[in-house]
């Protein structure tokens, strides 16, 4: 499975690999039981992970590469613990996994999701792909 067919869906929680899509929605399996089901776009939003960006001080990055400075990091925080925690601690949380993210303009409700989603990728093992794999899975 490749990055590039990871979506989120707005309602909807975990993440999916977008299997195909049509005039009115898109069909997707979900990572974590397997299902395949039907949904539609006048009901749910469909975002691809790889056209997903978080603001920093200089330049957007990113998820893709915001989950590898994850991985780098990913010791000074217990991944499962932290989707858990309050916002101040989902903060201090995400400020130590990434450390140059835009304090102004990224929501903790994002912060949150973006923790959530590392822990399924990473469970899946689907972070483990070296950097040309990765330019190719995002293009």
């Amino acid at each position: 499975m490749k990055f590039n067919e990871l979506v989120a869906i707005s309602g909807l929680s975990g993440l999916y690999q977008l299997v195909s899509t049509k005039s009115d929605g898109a069909i997707v399996r979900s990572l974590d039981d397997k299902s395949t089901k039907f949904v539609a776009a006048r009901a749910h939003n469909v975002t691809p992970l790889d056209s997903i960006e978080v603001f920093t001080q200089e330049d957007n990055i990113r998820l893709w590469d915001v989950f590898q400075v994850f991985k780098e990091n990913i010791s000074k925080v217990n991944i499962a613990e932290a989707a858990k925690m309050d916002n101040n601690k989902i903060k201090e949380a995400f400020g130590m996994l990434f450390p140059q993210y835009d304090r102004d303009r990224v929501y903790t409700s994002d912060m949150k999701k973006m923790i959530k989603w590392y822990g399924i990728l990473d469970a899946y093992n689907l972070l483990d792909v070296d950097e040309s794999n990765s330019e190719e899975s995002t293009s």
